[in-house]
């Protein structure tokens, strides 16, 4: 038995599971857009806002980080998470800018137990993250491994 709230059997599909609230300083995002992608439009204030993004816009790879630090903080740190094969899907719908007060939710699709793996299952997710205005800004779908309660549990 495990004593972590989110194991394989938990997470039913249609189960939805809210994001916390984040807000986005400027500050990050050029400390970020420094290390990792320093384009103009995520170093420079006056840059974004001459681009299409139209203001100091995160990466879209910031704006991937930030989410799974939402995603961690909703769930993953409570749970049997045995981490993931990759990413299905993802998609940046709109440019994350500087102020920008991220939220949003993650719904299990699917899951199944591998075969290959007692005691593990697969769990697919549809991860939607949105802006303070309600607009996807990024949504992205990825399986999870995770350990069952117990080795043999119910699909």
């Amino acid at each position: 038995m495990t004593d972590k709230k989110w194991a394989f059997e938990d997470l039913e599909p249609g189960l939805t599971i809210p994001f916390g609230e984040k807000t986005v300083s400027a500050e990050e995002i050029i400390a970020f857009a420094r290390q990792f992608d320093a384009q103009p439009m995520h170093l420079d204030e006056e840059a974004g806002k001459a681009s299409i993004l139209g203001g100091l816009a995160a990466s879209g790879w910031h704006s991937c980080a930030m989410f799974m630090r939402m995603l961690y903080d909703a769930f993953l740190i409570d749970s049997t998470s045995q981490g993931s094969p990759g990413i299905t899907d993802a998609r940046w719908k709109r440019p994350v800018i500087a102020g920008d007060t991220l939220s949003g939710q993650t719904t299990v699709l699917e899951r199944r137990p591998l075969k290959s793996r007692p005691g593990i299952g697969l769990v697919t997710f549809r991860h939607l993250v949105t802006n303070q205005r309600g607009e996807t800004v990024m949504e992205m779908e990825n399986p999870i491994m995770f350990r069952m309660r117990a080795t043999g549990a119910a699909a």
